[in-house]
This record gives structure tokens, sequence and C-alpha cells, in this order.
């Protein structure tokens, strides 16, 4: 399947856009690839796209500037929308980093046509609140899991969301991610295969 049908599929799922929004916004869309290790955003600067991740995997993360440790913010796999959000809308550097931890392959789209897009089409609108509905959804749930779960819980809540991350993903990642030293995730993966 191309690109942009594999685009247009998932725009009707996402926000079921009809085929006259699909049409409308078909030419602002665009094929990127992004190797392994490169930079969807840097932190710093503004995030001037949105982009439909078809192949591969990325870590939102920012660096402690006091202790310069990385810590991992979330993981964001193919058929995600990818973007910094407070950044895209308020057109302010983003404070963080957005890193392709595979060779990954997305559909891009500009914020000034997303803008345009959102002037012509109630479709594209809902667009726009699915995507600020998403990553509402996810930075809250990031926040209460923190607050309210073990880390062996917020590995568990991984593996179902991911079940392949620690295929795809080094360990250092994911104990970043949930907020461990290497050794206390060691110790939790062998407590869960231990129970199976």
């Amino acid at each position: 399947m191309s690109a942009h049908a594999r685009l247009r599929e998932r725009l009707i799922t996402y926000a079921q856009l009809s085929e006259e929004d699909i049409r409308l916004g078909e030419e602002y869309w665009h094929y990127k690839t992004i190797s392994r290790n490169e930079f969807f955003n840097f932190r710093n600067s503004v995030c001037r796209h949105v982009g439909l991740i078809l192949t591969g995997i990325f870590r939102v993360y920012y660096v402690d500037l006091k202790t310069e440790i990385e810590h991992n913010l979330i993981f964001i796999p193919e058929e995600q929308f990818l973007v910094s959000l407070k950044s895209f809308l308020t057109q302010t550097a983003c404070p963080y980093y957005i890193e392709a931890l595979e060779d990954s392959e997305l559909m891009l789209i500009q914020k000034d046509h997303l803008d345009e897009l959102y002037t012509r089409s109630h479709g594209w609108e809902r667009f726009g609140r699915k995507l600020a509905e998403q990553y509402l959804i996810f930075n809250q749930s990031r926040a209460e899991s923190l607050m309210t779960q073990s880390a062996e819980e917020r590995y568990i809540d991984l593996l179902t969301l991911m079940p392949d991350i620690a295929n795809r993903v080094s360990l250092g990642h994911i104990s970043s991610y949930l907020g461990i030293k290497g050794p206390s995730l060691s110790r939790i993966r062998a407590q869960i295969a231990g129970r199976r």
C-alpha cells in the first residue's frame, strides 16, 4: 500500500475525514524518511510539522541540564501522529527532543497548511481536536502513572500498549521511561518471567 493510501486510511479511522476532506488536504502532505538516531524535532527549535509515522518508533525525551541525564517521556510507534503539540500550536521553542529509534517513514504536513485546512473543513477541524485530545491523554496518563503506579505496573502497561517494545527499544531507554535504573528493570523483568 502506498504512503498516501496509508495516510488516507489512517485519517478516515482517526478523524472520520470524508473523501472531500482528504482531497482538500492531499497536496499538502509529503513523504519523508528519518534515519535511526536522527531527529523529528530538536530542543529549543520550533515544531513546524505534524507527522503520521508509517514505519518506525520515536522517543520524546529531555536532558536534565544539571546532570546531563536523558529522561524519556513517551514512545510513539507507527500509525500514530507525531508532533510537539505546544510548540506547534504556539510556534515557540520545544523543550525536548523527538528522536527516531529506528529508520522511519512519515507523511508530514506543515502548520500553515493545516491551519488553512481548518478554515476550509469541519473534518479537518475535527482532526485538530482529535490530535489535541490524543496529546492531552498521553500527558495526563503519563503524569497519573508516575503518581499512582509502581514501576512494575508502568512496565506492564507499556508492554500491553506495545508488546514488542523490548525488541525495538533499548532497556536503558525503557528504564528511563519508567523512572528507574537498569538493575531495577532487570529485577522486574525476572519477576514477571517467573510468574508466567
